[in-house]
């Protein structure tokens, strides 16, 4: 599955490199839902909220009303996952509260499954420089993705695992990397992070991984109707 990414910032549709500089500016929220129409799901992203400086709920709100999304984005509260699942998200992506400075933290994660159900939770496993990065991608954690996947899989329905190091590049994804968490979990995996061709979707498809793009959609790299139609 080919997922199209939308990234809020500021109340705009942004992509930015490696999380930190604004790349470029997309259409309106309602025009990308529009050039991402023949997708089955989309992904939502509010960076305000992940990086702990603001929101942009009504967009978030307005998109999960319109689409089948999963959203992410300051999801730090049990409370904050049902308020978006309430609103519409089919799916609510968990990255910064799902850890603790000393590894997972599963007291959190389990009155998460309590209270939405485990396949309506992803789990973001962003990585940097071979570790985990949280906080907007702003602070490295001790630990790698693939050291916690396995412990990980009771408390989600899937991982979205993020290759930080390529994010916003266009210099292709590190394939290597996605086989070993390929081969350390059975569950849905979806790969972001420098996917830019399509030889690098289909290369992914063959290890049952999804795609989330972004960059390469927003510049014209890969265009939406072959994207459709994969």
């Amino acid at each position: 599955m080919i997922i199209p990414c939308i990234d809020l910032m500021d109340g705009k549709v942004v992509q930015l490199v490696q999380g930190r500089e604004k790349a470029l500016e997309g259409d309106s929220p309602d025009e990308m839902l529009r050039r991402f129409a023949a997708f089955p799901q989309i992904q939502v992203i509010d960076l305000d909220a992940a990086m702990g400086r603001g929101a942009n709920d009504g967009l978030v709100e307005m998109l999960a009303s319109k689409a089948v999304t999963r959203v992410g984005g300051g999801v730090r509260t049990v409370e904050r996952a049902q308020k978006l699942l309430a609103e519409g998200a089919f799916r609510v992506i968990v990255g910064t509260s799902a850890f603790k400075a000393d590894g997972p933290d599963l007291a959190f994660l389990q009155a998460l499954v309590d209270a939405v159900g485990r396949e309506r939770i992803v789990l973001a496993l962003d990585s940097k420089n071979g570790r985990i990065v949280v906080r907007g991608w702003q602070e490295a954690t001790q630990f790698t993705a693939e050291e916690v996947i396995h412990q990980l899989e009771p408390c989600c329905g899937g991982f979205l695992c993020t290759y930080v190091d390529k994010e916003g590049m266009m210099q292709g994804t590190d394939l290597d990397w996605f086989r070993r968490l390929r081969a350390a979990t059975d569950l849905e995996i979806t790969a972001a992070g420098g996917i830019t061709t399509i030889d690098d979707i289909r290369a992914l498809e063959e290890m049952r991984i999804h795609s989330a793009v972004g960059m390469a959609i927003y510049t014209g790299h890969l265009d939406l109707a072959e994207l459709a139609a994969l």
